[in-house]
């Protein structure tokens, strides 16, 4: 506790230098975090994936679709659960500004047995089977637009040209905070049905599959026999994981995210050369004390606590208020992008391991701070020490 008092004194001794280099640290810190937050919303899809999933898609590219008879070949491999599928839609909303969230056409039937973490009422899934223009909207695209249970919404077809009338029959909520609520279900029979009538070399087909596996150890078993299954075939298929096929698609970000994780470490070295310059200018300033206490007695490790021990005080103050600071920096990052944040980051929330990996940092920080005023306090000798004067 003794120690601890004089640490303290000492940290207060320049109070204005001390609260300023807190200050710099926790703006730091708190840029940081919101950094790793981002990068961590970017990943947020590839965290919800399910182990016991695939996707099937068409081997060419994402935009050729699979013709729908693919279905039952598929459900009739071995180690295959149960299939599903969709296709995404498009549609523009008011205008393209407020388009920007995830449409899917889907099998009704099966679409909430396969992704349970979609947690839709009973009652409004039995509608939602029943009726062919009833929808489902995810709790925070329905909260974003206002759309209530019975609203009648209108899109206009951007990829399926027309207009297109939808009834809210549903409105789901994620099982985990990292489940996307921001999406919009509506009956893929609805969109054939018209197809059929408008664009008839546009039906019948679907944009992927989601194929559920009874083992998820097996998975990679079953994903070569769909694919072996459609080889030398009109439309050959590419069967992956659900997190490799995300992966797929943050894969187009890559150099953002690269760029992202060099900006965070250039923070953090920000934050070293500051506290070890308000480190090295506090050692230079008391070695004629640490030259003192060394004639009364006092050794080597009481000088390294007395060091390391400011150093530590500052860095983890400042890191303390940066993790608090995280949270209003984000929530203010969310009101600034607007209605794109849902379509981007469908999950964005402050992660337990990012206030862990700050908190961190800042040890880090306080602990390599100290490193060489320690060294060099230790190092002085008393009359060396005792000749310096300011």
């Amino acid at each position: 506790m003794e120690l601890f008092r004089l640490i303290l004194k000492n940290t207060l001794r320049h109070p204005l230098r001390s609260i300023l280099t807190v200050f710099g640290i926790a703006i730091a810190i708190s840029a940081f975090g919101l950094i790793r937050t981002v990068i961590g919303a970017w990943y947020s899809g590839v965290d919800a994936s399910a182990p016991n999933r695939l996707i099937t898609r068409n081997a060419v590219s994402l935009g050729f679709s699979l013709p729908l008879s693919y279905r039952e070949a598929i459900r009739g491999i071995p180690g295959v659960a149960d299939v599903s599928y969709a296709n995404w839609f498009g549609g523009i909303y008011i205008d393209e500004k407020h388009s920007q969230f995830p449409q899917f056409a889907v099998d009704a039937t099966t679409w909430y047995e396969i992704y349970p973490e979609f947690q839709l009422p009973p009652e409004q899934e039995a509608v939602f089977k029943q009726q062919r223009n009833a929808a489902v909207a995810g709790r925070k695209l329905a909260e974003r637009f206002n759309w209530k249970v019975g609203d009648t919404i209108q899109m206009r077809g951007m990829i399926f040209p027309g207009e297109w009338e939808f009834v809210i029959r549903g409105i789901y909520t994620g099982e985990q905070k990292s489940t996307d609520e921001t999406q919009f279900h509506f009956h893929y029979q609805y969109l054939d049905e018209k197809l059929r009538q408008t664009a008839p070399f546009q039906a019948g087909n679907v944009g992927w599959y989601v194929v559920k596996v009874q083992n998820p150890k097996q998975a990679a078993e079953v994903a070569e026999a769909i694919d072996r299954r459609f080889k030398n075939s009109l439309a050959e298929t590419l069967t992956e994981t659900e997190r490799v096929f995300v992966l797929g698609f943050i894969s187009m970000s890559e150099t953002i995210l690269v760029a992202l994780r060099i900006i965070s470490m250039v923070i953090i070295g920000v934050i070293l050369l500051v506290l070890s310059n308000t480190m090295a200018m506090t050692a230079r300033e008391r070695l004629s004390e640490y030259a003192v206490l060394k004639t009364l007695g006092f050794g080597a490790r009481h000088l390294i606590v007395f060091i390391i021990g400011e150093s530590l005080l500052i860095a983890l103050t400042g890191g303390l208020l940066g993790i608090l600071i995280t949270y209003p920096a984000a929530n203010g990052f969310e009101r600034a992008m607007g209605d794109a944040m849902g379509a981007i980051f469908p999950a964005f929330d402050v992660a337990t391991s990012t206030q862990i990996i700050c908190a961190l940092m800042a040890l880090i920080v306080g602990l390599a701070a100290s490193a060489f005023p320690t060294w060099r306090a230790v190092q002085v000798r008393i009359v060396d020490g005792l000749r310096r004067v300011g």
